[in-house]
């Protein structure tokens, strides 16, 4: 039983937490009632009906179901129409597909939120030599840094006032690096800059690993368009693969064009007998979400007791991602409680992770997943780049109490190895 492995002091310092962090805790169900009435609020306005899950096979005509999700997701995100397929396979296809559906040889786009995730920079061109990037196809590339882990307000809208640029996009999350996260209110603030200087850039948001952690998404403060993965939070642990692209009506046709062929665009695409768990999965998002918030607030309170620096967000500050970086030490730090999260997951408990390539990532990373669907990161996982100073990005989490049983045993292995 894991209960039995966990470190007597850990168990107490665990049940001190739950009356130290009631607060925040209650605050994260208060965001997740309010997402709830807007979900449910999508479905019942959409008729959703058992027919609805029906499997819709070949070229996928006229399946009701399928357009009923989009309106969903679309009503969720804030925005006029979306595009929820199956095709869509992660994140970062996500975000190729939109970007390679928008931009064209000679066009640029600027990163406002400094380099973006490791695994897209290939895809743009920032490093590697793939024919297919966005930079090899005559995209330009530029990214503004941020300062203070907020936007440059001023260099931001002094560029745009070139009108020379056709998207701008802004990363949400985080990523491999030890920024904070950016807020919708912060996004908010630099999207109202810039469309009084410029009102025909794209602004494109990256929103992976934040969907559900506020009471509005990107679509509500005037992005154009918003992308992410049904394998995180919209997913709600149940989708087993998918991702979509929420936005204007315009951009999402260009979008399905480039996605399945011009003339075609929405109105092809077989579900492969998905639907059902795409239905399922947003309607469970907003649970799933305020478990992986849980998990992450209570791991960061647990560090920041144990004497670890560097602990962010810390436990009591504002969130609008999963992500809850922990920083170790050093590297047996990083891959003892790496396996501690391994040996608690539901799939694969018995495997002992150890630092190794992977595809798309300059470093060797080690890595926590035991998750029912291979690669969801709404379902509890860790992972790290092996390089000093040991951070460990972890998020997720179905239920908060196994997501608190993971971080015990995690902390447990890590103090007494």
């Amino acid at each position: 039983m894991i209960l039995e492995q966990i470190d007597k002091e850990l168990l107490a310092m665990a049940k001190e937490s739950d009356t130290v962090l009631n607060d925040i805790y209650q605050k994260i169900d208060e965001v997740c009632l309010y997402n709830s009435n807007r979900i449910l609020s999508a479905f019942i306005e959409n008729q959703v009906s058992y027919s609805d899950f029906a499997d819709i096979n070949g070229y996928g005509n006229y399946d009701e179901g399928r357009d009923k999700i989009e309106k969903i997701f679309a009503s969720v995100l804030g925005c006029q129409d979306a595009l929820v397929r199956p095709q869509i396979m992660s994140g970062t296809n996500a975000l190729y597909l939109t970007l390679s559906a928008l931009l064209k040889h000679g066009d640029t786009m600027i990163s406002l939120s400094g380099a973006p995730y490791d695994s897209l920079q290939e895809m743009i061109g920032i490093y590697g030599n793939s024919s297919q990037s966005l930079k090899a196809n005559g995209v330009r590339y530029e990214q503004i840094e941020l300062v203070n882990d907020d936007f440059d307000d001023k260099t931001i809208i002094e560029r745009l006032k070139k009108h020379d640029v056709r998207l701008v996009e802004i990363q949400r999350s985080r990523g491999y690096s030890q920024r904070l996260s950016l807020t919708i209110e912060k996004m908010e603030r630099i999207i109202k800059k810039i469309r009084k200087v410029n009102k025909e850039v794209i602004i494109m948001v990256d929103n992976c690993y934040g969907e559900l952690v506020e009471t509005r998404e990107p679509g509500h403060i005037g992005a154009d368009i918003v992308v992410g993965s049904l394998m995180k939070n919209l997913g709600g642990g149940i989708a087993s693969t998918g991702g979509y692209v929420a936005g204007n009506t315009d951009l999402i046709h260009q979008v399905a064009e480039r996605l399945t062929a011009p003339g075609i665009g929405k109105k092809l695409g077989a579900n492969f007998n998905l639907n059902l768990s795409f239905f399922k999965g947003i309607f469970m998002a907003p649970n799933a979400v305020k478990s992986a918030l849980k998990t992450a607030v209570f791991s960061a309170y647990m560090l920041e007791k144990l004497g670890y620096k560097n602990v962010s967000p810390a436990y009591d500050e504002k969130r609008t991602d999963i992500i809850q970086t922990l920083e170790l030490g050093n590297e047996e730090n990083l891959v003892h409680f790496t396996q501690g999260i391994q040996a608690t997951s539901p799939i694969d408990s018995f495997v002992h992770v150890l630092p190794a390539p992977m595809p798309g990532y300059p470093f060797d990373e080690v890595m926590a997943a035991g998750s029912f669907t291979q690669g969801s990161t709404i379902e509890l996982s860790a992972d790290a780049p092996m390089v000093e100073p040991y951070i460990l990005y972890m998020q997720g989490g179905l239920t908060f109490e196994y997501g608190k049983l993971s971080i015990l045993l995690a902390l447990t292995k890590m103090k007494t190895q």
